[in-house]
């Protein structure tokens, strides 16, 4: 593949983005949080890419990246108020339901539950919109290794993706990642990785939305 390094303005870019994702590639793009890599979610052979670049024993699920609230109901069984979802969302959170048959049934086979992603970055959400079907998204890594919060920092990984799009540097304080949520059970919510955004959102969860903590098997 030929590895183009983009920077995150203009349209040729996300028609490039766009055109790689759709011919099954591979790509890293910023978000609000730290890079990711990411590929259709519903092409397998393209999130067996995936797993194999991140050197993954294909056990950590990888997350769904959508452009608008509305599609999280069609690969999501919701059990939350849609108010909920407004409030959090676009932003540095990953919220995790069941998920629906609509869904890929070879992302993530190991696991009846699936995390979703609206970032608040007008790139990644201009770019959802345009392939009109969700990306599989995970961090910009091998597995185990820190996150990246710029373009150099996954240098390794460039020669395998089919476009590298720079942002620019994010910034250190969002290192940490999104904030997982688990809200698969009604009326619960658990912390599955607290990340760069847990006392706002618990904040949120609990005192406007009522949910109570299920601290979930230990």
């Amino acid at each position: 593949t030929t590895h183009q390094e983009l920077q995150t303005d203009g349209t040729e870019i996300l028609s490039c983005t766009v055109k790689a994702l759709k011919d099954g590639h591979v790509v890293a793009v910023p978000t609000d949080t730290i890079y990711g890599l990411a590929c259709l979610a519903q092409n397998s052979e393209a999130v067996q890419k995936i797993y194999n670049l991140k050197e993954r024993n294909g056990v950590k699920p990888l997350a769904i990246c959508v452009g608008e609230i509305q599609e999280i109901y069609k690969y999501c069984k919701v059990k939350v108020k849609g108010e909920l979802l407004d409030d959090l969302l676009p932003g540095p959170v990953t919220l995790v339901f069941e998920r629906s048959e609509a869904l890929n049934t070879n992302l993530n086979p190991f696991t009846s539950l699936v995390g979703v992603r609206i970032p608040d970055h007008a790139f990644m959400r201009r770019l959802c919109q345009m392939c009109g079907e969700p990306l599989a998204l995970t961090s910009a890594n091998i597995s185990s290794q820190t996150s990246t919060v710029e373009v150099q920092e996954f240098q390794e990984l460039w020669p395998k993706l089919a476009v590298v799009v720079d942002g620019g540097p994010i910034g250190d304080q969002s290192r940490l990642g999104s904030t997982v949520i688990d809200l698969s059970v009604l009326g619960k919510y658990r912390i599955i990785r607290p990340g760069c955004a847990l006392a706002s959102t618990l904040d949120l969860l609990e005192r406007k939305f009522g949910l109570s903590e299920d601290p979930g098997e230990e």
